[in-house]
């Protein structure tokens, strides 16, 4: 597996780009009324996702898997498949609402994470009761993923997720499936 800066440099690029650093603030974005961090945690595969800077080398096999730090915080390892082998990049997301799914995530190194705009906001914004399927974006939505349990979820039920990013004022017309 190769271990690339490159995949840190990128995802920080996504993070300053979809932090808290726009000017101009987002039409509000409903999350989830309720959630469960220890039902959440283990390994997601992408669906889908709005086209990023950040994981523009990813050609399938894309994952991400959370874990419990001993901080309280969440252990985030993003990896994809990529033409020249497997990219991973680790992070790690705090809480800004825990009972509503809002978090946000930094990749940048840990000396840099006291900076507000290294920090991304990752917003569960559907999550179906059997905590398989997730809907996953940001207030300015510029950023939308896709996720399940299963590398192969029930079309039809993808197809609600894609339907609910629309309604939301997500550019759902550009989302691209993940292979897997």
């Amino acid at each position: 597996m190769v271990r690339t800066t490159l995949v840190a440099a990128m995802a920080l690029t996504a993070t300053l780009a979809g932090g808290g650093c726009a000017l101009l603030p987002a039409r509000p974005l409903p999350t989830i009324e309720s959630f469960e961090v220890q039902r959440y945690l283990g390994t997601w595969y992408e669906v889908a996702r709005l086209p990023n800077v950040f994981q523009r080398r990813c050609t399938g096999e894309v994952t991400a898997t959370y874990g419990t730090r001993t901080d309280g915080r969440i252990a985030v390892t993003n990896r994809c498949r990529t033409a020249d082998g497997v990219i991973e990049a680790t992070g790690v997301a705090r809480f800004e609402d825990e009972a509503r799914g809002r978090l946000t995530v930094t990749f940048a190194p840990e000396a840099l994470s006291w900076l507000p705009f290294v920090w991304g906001r990752y917003w569960i914004l559907a999550l179906d009761p059997d905590y398989t399927l997730a809907l996953v974006g940001e207030p300015h939505r510029e950023y939308l993923w896709i996720l399940s349990r299963t590398p192969h979820p029930d079309e039809a039920r993808v197809a609600a997720l894609i339907e609910r990013a629309r309604a939301l004022g997500f550019p759902a017309e550009q989302l691209q499936r993940t292979r897997p």
